[in-house]
């Protein structure tokens, strides 16, 4: 497996893991409730391990704005579906505008190490 695969499939892991570690984080009422603390707290110490290593390869800007963007909308989707939080029209639009970043960023951009 080459270097740069080997980065973009951590940083997945890593998106994976933060999305994890939010979802426990809604279910922890405030860090009030232990065991949905810790998990956060395990997922979202994977996490950060993960992306420091990511950008050894990727540069930071890149890797944070896949990180936060593919985030944000994952979040936003088990959020969805699993706490029953509202997406209206101007969020769903601008989720969208966030995937189109991604993409143009990893299809066009020659920071993105490919």
């Amino acid at each position: 497996m080459s270097n740069i695969f080997q980065a973009y499939l951590m940083l997945g892991v890593a998106i994976i893991c933060e999305i994890i570690g939010s979802a426990f984080m809604g279910k922890s009422d405030g860090f009030s409730k232990l065991l949905p603390t810790f998990v956060t707290l395990v997922f979202y110490a994977v996490a950060f391990f993960l992306l420091a290593n990511v950008i050894k390869t990727i540069p930071l800007g890149i890797a944070y704005a896949i990180w936060s963007g593919v985030g944000i909308v994952l979040t936003a989707i088990v959020g969805y579906f699993l706490f029953g939080n509202r997406l209206d029209l101007p969020a769903v639009v601008g989720m969208a505008l966030i995937i189109l970043g991604v993409l143009i960023i990893n299809v066009f951009s020659k920071s993105a190490g490919h």
